[in-house]
């Protein structure tokens, strides 16, 4: 066999052996979908899994992570978001393929946009001031995330000339969009921290965002009002006769909660070597080992105490916050504008939003609570709904609080009895009407 030859078949084995190996099964559990990944082990290849299965929209329900030396072997059960289990073909070959052509280091561009990253300190109106920025210099908003944590806001928006449909290239118009929106999100007091700046690519838009919000150090901030009832709680603890550092999450589940952890913990220069992840009900149990790049765990008390603030953060920046309105409607210039300036005149504030434009329909999230963080009252939601349109702008979730309220209104009747009944029944009705319960009978 020639020598070239005998190389050919050396980097066809190194490739059979990197490639990572997905099985599907629907058999084994009766509740989920079973996703076996094995691989060689390199730093990310867990966030690559986790990242595909979360990018479906996938609910991982339990999850076993294994290193046996330099293998790796990964368990996901997993369902879609209404619990069942996957049958459709054609989203179980695109989880096999996916998985199986990732590569380090993998980005992508912007497909013909502008993409601009903004962070600064989070004020109610400021997303406002924003999007009217961008429509006054001839800008359309096609696709965006904006998300809020501890009064700070990261934002990655991709914009083109709403004339001429292409990217924004002339270095004197970026530089024209830049300084203006410096300038708001400066506002009067941040002066320093305040950031814009143009992005050529991203390796993925959500863990682009926690990589803003971390070098913002959005996890050392302490916001105004600590009204989160159910914070995440992480311990860290070195298990040293293994040189592992042990650490544990116990906090609500939802949806990305497993990426936004495993994200994180990459992005730190961390590996996990073992981990298993469990949900009972609406709570998520995690447990990760971990250790440096470099096989060290970790060392010192500051760098425990710092692991723990970030996993709360990163846990903390996609938990829903307030009421939940989608935006369905034709597309045009200034859109967002109007939108979000009938937000700040009703003095709500939007703690995360998901913006995106398909053709010519603007399909938008926005999640919003009063200016200071708290529940807003539904007279305000009806106002800012006739105000946009009722057919346009809708309620699609209302946090738990909400019911509890109505609940605690029902349950009041006693002294006075006739008056509460009378009054919790408006309070119900007003939210029936909002669509936020099905019924106030």
């Amino acid at each position: 066999m020639e020598w070239h030859t005998c190389l050919d078949e050396y980097e066809k084995l190194v490739i059979r052996m990197s490639t990572p190996r997905v099985v599907i099964d629907n058999a084994v559990c009766p509740t989920a979908t079973l996703v076996k990944v094995d691989s060689a082990r390199r730093h990310g290849i867990l966030l690559d899994a986790v990242q595909v299965l979360t990018d479906l929209n996938l609910s991982i329900k339990k999850a076993y992570i294994s290193s046996d030396g330099q293998w790796f072997m990964d368990v996901f059960h997993v369902t879609d978001l209404n619990g069942n289990k996957l049958t459709d073909e054609s989203v179980i070959s695109f989880i096999e393929q996916s998985i199986e052509t990732t590569y380090p280091d993998r980005s992508h561009g912007f497909n013909g946009l502008t993409a601009l990253e903004l962070t600064g300190t989070d004020r109610v109106g400021l997303l406002s001031e924003v999007f009217a920025v961008l429509a006054e210099l001839q800008c359309t908003v096609v696709d965006a995330k904006v998300w809020t944590h501890n009064c700070r806001i990261a934002s990655l928006i991709c914009i083109k000339d709403c004339n001429s449909g292409s990217p924004i290239e002339d270095s004197q118009q970026i530089d024209r969009i830049e300084a203006r929106l410096r300038n708001v999100l400066k506002g009067d007091n941040d002066i320093r921290s305040a950031k814009t700046s143009v992005s050529m690519a991203v390796t993925h838009t959500e863990r682009r965002l926690h990589q803003m919000m971390f070098a913002d150090r959005d996890y050392e901030r302490k916001p105004i009002l600590q009204h989160r009832a159910d914070s995440p709680v992480v311990t860290v603890q070195n298990w040293v006769e293994r040189g592992y550092s042990v650490v544990n999450v116990q906090c609500k589940d939802r949806t990305k909660l497993l990426f936004d952890i495993v994200c994180t913990l990459t992005d730190m220069q961390y590996v996990v070597f073992h981990a298993t992840i469990n949900t009972a009900g609406d709570k998520a149990y995690l447990e990760f080992y971990i250790r440096h790049t470099d096989g060290t765990p970790i060392s010192s008390e500051a760098e425990r105490h710092r692991v723990i603030q970030c996993l709360q953060a990163a846990v903390e920046r996609r938990a829903s916050e307030g009421v939940r309105l989608e935006l369905c409607t034709s597309d045009r210039q200034g859109l967002l504008a109007d939108v979000t300036r009938t937000f700040r005149e009703n003095g709500l504030n939007v703690t995360r939003a998901e913006i995106s434009t398909t053709r010519d329909m603007a399909l938008n999230v926005f999640h919003i609570t009063d200016a200071i963080g708290n529940l807003v009252d539904p007279k305000i939601i009806e106002a800012v709904r006739q105000k946009i349109g009722l057919g346009n702008l809708k309620v699609k979730e209302l946090p738990l609080i909400y019911h509890q309220k109505a609940e605690r209104e029902e349950q009041a009747v006693g002294v006075g009895g006739a008056v509460l009944l009378s009054l919790g029944s408006l309070v119900r009705r007003n939210l029936y009407n909002l669509g936020l319960i099905k019924s106030y009978s």
